[in-house]
């Protein structure tokens, strides 16, 4: 797993690449533990190049989300594989989490 980030627009903006899952979860929570100690108000994570996700990245996920909105910030996740989508649905993060169809629609819904 990796993880991109640029900054775009005066937001972060989070490209990951591989598999969030047991393994790749520490390593993800670390950069984004460093963007909230910097309370980086908007962040969009990019989960086009992203070909699985297990309970635990999903668990990841929410904790970045609620560490986030601790102080006000915001995240959208877009790029989403229609298998990853579904499972968003399933579980009904996609109540939780702002998910957008593109980057662009992400960054003019901020």
């Amino acid at each position: 797993m990796a993880v991109k980030t640029e900054s775009k627009d005066g937001l972060m903006i989070c490209r990951m690449e591989g598999e969030i899952d047991i393994s790749s979860s520490p390593d993800i929570k670390k950069v984004f533990d460093k963007l909230i100690a910097q309370k980086t108000p908007k962040i969009i994570v990019d989960l086009v190049s992203v070909s699985y996700v297990d309970s635990s990245g999903l668990a990841t996920l929410v904790g970045i989300l609620k560490n986030m909105r601790s102080y006000g910030g915001k995240m959208k996740l877009v790029g989403m594989s229609s298998k990853i989508k579904s499972l968003f649905e399933i579980t009904k993060l996609d109540k939780l989490f702002d998910i957008a169809a593109s980057e662009e629609e992400a960054i003019t819904g901020f």
